[in-house]
């Protein structure tokens, strides 16, 4: 009481039980660790899933170059055909996308693909990557064929 005949309040301050506080902080460090865990896991997976399309990639740079090489090998007189080139994409898992022929010179463009694992947390898929490149063969000043090979950063496909 106080001076005056009123009842007056002091303000306590109260402290939670340790119990309490360990049943307030143990689901939220649980979701923490989860949520920290879960997305360790996903970086992971997306470098792995990186990797493995940049090793799709570089698979399809050796396709365009056993490609280059199999229509140099075919033509050593003249060029080949469009259906020639067509069957050698195909045997690389290429796509003719155009073929241009003039004068001395035979110019393509072969999309190329390759497979790689995509992972995630749901499982395992299995996905492309595309690359596209451009040809061209010409006759050196010895009457022999030339090749000149460009990745191309879009590929219009007709």
């Amino acid at each position: 009481m106080s001076d005056h005949g009123t009842v007056t309040r002091s303000d306590r301050v109260t402290v939670p039980s340790p119990g309490c506080l360990v049943a307030i902080m143990a689901p939220i460090l649980a979701v923490l660790l989860v949520a920290s865990v879960l997305m360790v896991m996903n970086y992971r997976q997306e470098s792995a899933n990186d990797r493995n399309e940049q090793e799709a990639l570089r698979k399809t740079f050796t396709q365009a170059r056993s490609y280059a090489n199999d229509v140099l090998a075919k033509g050593p007189d003249d060029y080949p055909g469009r259906e020639a080139v067509r069957d050698i994409a195909e045997r690389y898992d290429g796509r003719l996308i155009s073929y241009v022929r003039s004068g001395g010179s035979l110019a393509t463009t072969v999309r190329f693909f390759a497979e790689f694992e995509d992972t995630s947390m749901f499982g395992v898929s299995y996905s492309r990557a595309h690359r596209c490149y451009a040809f061209e063969f010409q006759r050196d000043a010895e009457g022999g064929l030339q090749e000149k090979t460009t990745p191309l950063e879009k590929c219009d496909v007709a």
